[in-house]
């Protein structure tokens, strides 16, 4: 058997992800020798800045948003590097934010003060949310009478420079990204009795779900669980104030909302304010003075726009040699059946060997409740791909019942097998007949996500959204995430995942709905008299009822120009112009030249992702230092230049966050006292077994590593730097190990060696299942 070891190079936002199978009989010549120099993804700089604010912690892997990881937190203990717990303390004062919401984009400035009122010098780790759509620009330290502003550093420069000043004695402050909404902040050589006042700024674009928009300023990062965290996520070992205790800080926040379109409703659910409304495009949102504690629980502003047909507005932004200018094309409020062109559907369904069992068994489901769901007037295919593709019929068909009986047969005769190959499958549907003019397409992509994606597959999406918009499914249980969303955002749709059977009809149901309502389609974009450049995106997709479309660009001169759009509503022809020179440039919209560097960064991660390039991460790179945009390789670094450290020595204080409201205390372990010398140190977090065998050998087998051999793994960590998200052991007939998987995002040789050489001695002889199964052990 020829000896190798694959290697899978992705990064999304943070990290790049390093996926390594190993085979029992690589040698430790081939684990140095295959592909590992291939880029140098392992390069030690890249590494150590991931890891140099780490704890204990590993890869929770292809996390998408808060809501599908685990929010809990078993942490015992308030985690605090000093040699005087109980004297050292660092309370935040007060938290204040200044919301300016112009058009879809919010601006937002935060200030946060705090004191330490220890008696020594202490160096702070303090956490807090930002939106899950940030772009942070800006970040700013007062102490005393001195302001420092942080400088936008490539990430190993800002970090190695921010060691370097806290090791001579001078206050510094670094922010870096750590998960999409939740950043840290450290603060150096903090005098006892000083005030430390921070200030970021950041921006964000607000896309409405079910017609209405919703801005979310997050104010407490809720109780996450530790042992399977990733080594970034320090901030899981975050302290909480106990239930019902009143947070130690002020909090204040003010949104001005100017929305282009008349306001139809705004409310504010999450907490007491007052609201007026200059005019009626207009809002001014404050919070009541009755409000004490808003600082423990986040705040939820909704708003919905008029509007009976389809509107569109342009905002311009000038700065020096560059000019910006960002479209919106709006729903109407109300979508009746005749604005609803003829529509298609196009199932592009995955049955490679990956898709095995439990993925392709929840893809017919789905599919079934899809296609029954069509309406006569519908027409659509099903082409099925693995190694290679196949499809229904040379033509869409009539949703009739015959033709949907006809695809459910056609899809329930599918099985896995063969490769992954996504490119020939949209080639193809490309090819469809079009038949009627004014025809709305989409394509629906079913998958888990481990297929075969070249450059050309996403640049076939981006440059097709104008001839059919592109969705994905996500199915199984563990799903190849960085793709999934990947798809997503070349095609301008958001991700669906269907994680079981149980939630697919739900998941359909939200399908349904998102693409239930196409208002315009086949959009064409036609600038004249004006020199626009650097769009995004390159073609434009569908006006959804519930998805408007946002459009990016740059232009040189004068906004003399116009910017025209035609497609097709309903039944007839649309067409719209809007001149540049009508929508005069405003230092509000100042915004758009953060969000278009955003998204050209969050499309350059999507195709480094399918598939890893030094060039890509050099350019975002580039974006980052230029915009002054954190990104997976910047961070702000902010020094001042006096020392002030006392003897040498200073202390770490994770300081205690107000727990949420509604969380009791042993959703994080208050009132628990565990000798931490007692505690058995475990770094998995979860062991199954995830093939059908008896289950009394299951719970045999699990008993046997937890008690046996997970101190094996946990030995080969020591003093190594490797995030580890799961191990896979294939176990054959007689209980003999054939493989070992090892998954997350940087792997070192050493501890794939150390792993390999653990697990290959391991001996299940004793619990012979008559099959082939495999052990899974979470991280």
């Amino acid at each position: 058997m020829e000896k190798h070891i694959l290697l899978l190079f992705c990064h999304n936002f943070r990290f790049f992800r390093v996926v390594i199978l190993l085979l029992l009989n690589n040698t430790t010549e081939d684990l140095k020798m295959k592909n590992l120099k291939k880029n140098q993804l392992m390069n030690e700089n890249h590494t150590r800045i991931l890891f140099l604010i780490a704890l204990f912690s590993f890869t929770f892997l292809f996390s998408f948003s808060q809501s599908e990881s685990e929010d809990k937190t078993l942490s015992p203990y308030f985690y605090v590097v000093s040699n005087d717990p109980e004297t050292d303390d660092l309370p935040l004062k007060s938290t204040s934010a200044e919301v300016n919401i112009v058009g879809v984009i919010a601006d937002v400035s935060i200030k946060q003060v705090y004191k330490n009122e220890g008696k020594s010098t202490i160096e702070a780790i303090y956490t807090f949310p930002a939106s899950s759509k940030a772009a942070v620009y800006s970040m700013e330290m007062k102490i005393g009478s001195r302001k420092i502003v942080a400088q936008i550093k490539e990430k190993e420069k800002a970090r190695a420079e921010y060691e370097e000043a806290k090791n001579s004695g001078q206050s510094a402050s670094l922010l870096e990204q750590q998960r999409p909404n939740v950043f840290q902040m450290n603060v150096a050589n903090i005098r006892p009795g000083e005030t430390i006042e921070v200030s970021m700024k950041y921006t964000e674009m607000l896309v409405p779900e079910a017609g209405t928009y919703s801005f979310v300023y997050p104010t407490v990062v809720g109780p996450r669980y530790t042992a399977g965290a990733a080594a970034e996520d320090t901030y899981l070992n975050t302290p909480y104030q106990k239930e019902g205790e009143t947070p130690f800080s002020s909090f204040d926040l003010n949104v001005y909302l100017a929305a282009g379109m008349p306001i139809d409703n705004i409310s504010c659910t999450t907490h007491k304010t007052n609201i007026t409304y200059p005019q009626s495009d207009m809002a001014e949102i404050k919070l009541d003075q009755s409000e004490k504690n808003g600082g423990n629980r986040d705040f939820i502003l909704e708003y919905s726009l008029g509007g009976d047909k389809i509107q569109s507005g342009l905002l311009l932004y000038e700065h020096g040699d560059e000019n910006f200018f960002m479209m919106m094309v709006e729903p109407p409020k109300k979508v009746l059946n005749e604005d609803i062109p003829p529509r298609e559907y196009i199932f592009i369904v995955d049955v490679s060997g990956s898709m095995t069992g439990f993925p392709l068994t929840v893809s017919k489901k789905l599919m079934r409740n899809l296609v029954t769901n069509l309406r006569s007037t519908d027409k659509f295919n099903v082409m099925v791909f693995a190694g290679s593709s196949g499809f229904l019929s040379e033509t869409s068909l009539n949703a009739t019942s015959a033709n949907i009986e006809q695809a459910i047969s056609y899809i329930e005769n599918q099985k896995g097998g063969g490769g992954t190959n996504l490119l020939p499958a949209l080639e193809k549907a490309l090819t469809f007949p079009r038949g009627t003019e004014s025809l709305s397409r989409s394509f629906v992509i079913i998958t888990d996500g481990y297929v075969d994606v070249e450059k050309k597959a996403f640049d076939l999406i981006r440059n097709n959204c104008d001839n059919a918009n592109t969705f994905i499914f996500g199915i199984g249980s563990s799903v190849n995430r960085y793709i999934i969303e990947g798809i997503a955002h070349v095609g301008m749709s958001e991700p669906f995942v269907v994680t079981n059977s149980e939630n697919c009809d739900n998941i359909a149901e939200k399908f349904r709905k998102y693409i239930n309502s196409p208002v315009l389609t086949q959009i064409k974009r036609t600038i004249t008299g004006i020199d626009a450049y650097d769009m995004e995106p390159t073609t434009i997709p569908d006006v959804m009822a519930e998805r408007p479309v946002i459009i990016y660009g740059k232009y040189r001169n004068n906004a003399d120009g116009s910017i025209t759009l035609k497609g097709h509503a309903g039944k007839e022809k649309f067409k719209k112009t809007i001149k540049f020179s009508e929508a005069k440039p405003d230092k509000r919209n100042s915004a758009i030249r953060y969000l278009w560097a955003r998204e050209r960064i969050k499309m350059l991660d999507d195709y480094n992702n399918a598939n890893y390039d030094e060039t890509t991460v050099k350019e975002v790179t580039g974006l980052g230092l230029k915009y002054n945009l954190m990104t997976a390789y910047t961070s702000f670094v902010a020094i001042d230049e006096q020392k002030v450290t006392v003897n040498g020595n200073t202390k770490t204080v994770k300081q205690a966050l107000p727990m949420p409201q509604g969380v009791s205390n042993y959703a994080i372990g208050f009132e628990m006292e565990l000798d931490e010398a007692e505690m058995g140190f475990s770094l998995y977090s979860d062991i199954e077994i995830i093939t059908a065998i008896d289950e009394k050998i299951k719970n045999k087998v699990i008993e046997a590593i937890e008690k046996e051999f997970i101190a094996d793994i946990n030995s080969c960590f020591n003093n190594d730097n490797s995030l580890l998200e799961k191990i896979e052991i294939t176990v054959d007939e007689k209980g003999n190990i054939t493989g070992v998987s090892i998954i997350g995002p940087f792997i070192s040789i050493p501890i794939a060696l150390c792993l390999k050489d653990k697990i290959s001695k391991w001996d299940f002889s004793e619990y012979q299942a008559g099959c082939v199964w495999t052990i899974q052990i979470k991280f």
